[in-house]
């Protein structure tokens, strides 16, 4: 299993201490380029598709409703697949 697999599936499995690095990676691995926005805003751009969050701190923690948005934005676009068991 790839280091990106790891990553997907530690992403579906909603864990508390998801760090933005790792998402950085993951999305990086998918082909989304960052943006750096106005202060701790941050865009991941690959096409016309956009993810908008603010970078967390002051620990590198993602929050739960970041986590649900970006599960949600790439399971849209085809790029992870969500089980109903993973939530």
């Amino acid at each position: 299993m790839s280091k990106i697999d790891k990553l997907t599936m530690r992403l579906l499995s909603y864990p508390k201490d998801f760090t933005y690095s790792e998402l950085k990676t993951l999305l990086l691995s998918f082909g989304y380029s960052e943006i750096q926005g106005a202060g701790s805003r941050v865009c991941f751009s690959k096409e016309n598709h956009k993810i908008k969050l603010h970078k967390p701190h002051p620990d590198n923690k993602l929050k739960r409703y970041q986590l649900d948005l970006i599960v949600e934005e790439l399971t849209n676009k085809g790029l992870i697949v969500k089980n109903s068991k993973d939530e």
